[in-house]
């Protein structure tokens, strides 16, 4: 869409889908491309999951916004929902992941402010991480590609090396509020923290009275095999920031909170206009429905094992394109030897649609509905593609 109304801030592939079946994208043109990049892992539950479309056009058809002036029943509902499921006594709902950030960044703030402590404001963070694209998440992340241009950098943050502990110990001051991180690095290139990593920076916040902050807007609602991927670890935050999944492809996200990390957030100190409107609630409600489900979660990673596995044999047959496998559940990421984005394309010649990451990978984020079928196809396709790469490679050697 180049030259078009649009700004240019996005790389666009030359594909418009028209509409989506389950794991699956139909173009205007008319063909099926199989989708393993999931808006980026939001659309846990596919496309047109007949679930959330029922929710979606049944709320929609009896009130769109009130604003949070009033009671919002399926926001309660959801809150509660959510409270019961997880670490968290609180929920504040917003529209994106950056949003839940922002939230997050100023709860563990303010905590500090009403304890008695306002000059501990400063997080720590680490290298790899993405948590947004506001000035204070951009900054929260230290990527200098993101920061670049936008003026001075958003003070208050201290950035380590990824799961450097040490550092991390290293960097706490007297300023020091919280601790952020993301269970498994999406952006970053596919990257689970240890968990032995995820234990000392809990004992560290225990020891220095600090908050410990998770980010699962990318590796929460399933996408692990577990409602979220620190419990894997068995170690709880004070807060986490959700969105993505918990959507299923209508835009929310959620600040999630203990009673005691968010005793600063009283009346008039945090808002929003959009945030936990009632379309949105419907929707995520619905998604909830799906993932809560008994048996849904060990499907998730019976399915995530048969992938991985799949996965793990065609590198082995590739070794020249792809070096390994990463990643749990279905957030897994091949380790590409030749740059990722020669692989990303020869997988989208063949009709599959993947995401390029960091550190040189391809994110495969199908739906948590994927079936057995489908990534059986996902294999063969990836397959021809490492073999068309290899092919073309041999040829060029040849010459």
């Amino acid at each position: 869409m180049s030259g078009s109304a649009l700004y240019e801030t996005f790389a666009r592939a030359p594909l418009a889908f028209d509409h989506g079946e389950g794991t699956w994208l139909v173009t205007d043109k008319g063909e099926r491309y199989l989708d393993f990049a999931g808006g980026i892992a939001v659309n846990s539950l596919g496309h047109s999951h007949p679930h959330l479309v029922a929710a979606l056009t049944g709320q929609a058809a009896k009130l769109w916004h009130v604003s949070n002036l009033y009671e919002i029943p399926e926001q309660r509902r959801l809150g509660e929902r959510l409270v019961e499921a997880t670490f968290a006594d609180k929920v504040f709902f917003t529209n994106s992941g950056a949003e839940a950030l922002e939230c997050a960044i100023k709860t563990a703030r303010r905590y500090q402010f009403v304890k008695g402590n306002p000059e501990r404001f400063r997080i720590i963070t680490f290298e790899g991480a993405f948590h947004g694209r506001t000035l204070a998440t951009i900054a929260a992340g230290g990527q200098y590609k993101y920061l670049e241009g936008f003026g001075p950098k958003v003070e208050g943050f201290d950035q380590v090396a990824f799961d450097d502990i040490d550092a991390a110990e290293k960097a706490i001051t007297p300023e020091t509020a919280a601790i952020l991180i993301e269970p498994v690095q999406g952006e970053g290139g596919i990257r689970p923290v240890p968990t032995q990593s995820l234990k000392r920076l809990r004992q560290l916040c225990d020891k220095h009275g600090l908050l410990l902050i998770f980010d699962e807007v990318q590796c929460g609602i399933g996408r692990t095999g577990k409602l979220f991927a620190h419990e894997w670890a068995g170690v709880t935050p004070d807060l986490m920031a959700i969105a993505k999944g918990i959507g299923g492809g209508f835009p929310m996200g959620a600040c999630l909170a203990t009673d005691d990390a968010a005793t600063g957030m009283t009346a008039g100190v945090h808002g929003t206009t959009f945030g936990g409107n009632p379309l949105a609630m419907a929707v995520g409600n619905a998604v909830l429905d799906v993932v809560l489900a008994d048996g849904f979660l060990e499907d998730v990673q019976r399915k995530a094992l048969l992938l991985k596995q799949g996965l793990a044999a065609v590198a082995d047959e590739f070794p020249e394109i792809i070096e390994g496998i990463r990643g749990t559940g279905l957030m897994l990421g091949l380790k590409c030897v030749m740059p990722n984005n020669k692989v990303n394309m020869a997988l989208r010649d063949q009709h599959l649609l993947a995401v390029p990451a960091g550190d040189n990978v391809i994110r495969l984020l199908p739906p948590l509905t994927v079936t057995d079928e489908e990534i059986g196809e996902a294999l063969k396709r990836i397959r021809s593609g490492a073999k068309g790469l290899t092919d073309a490679i041999a040829a060029e050697a040849a010459k």
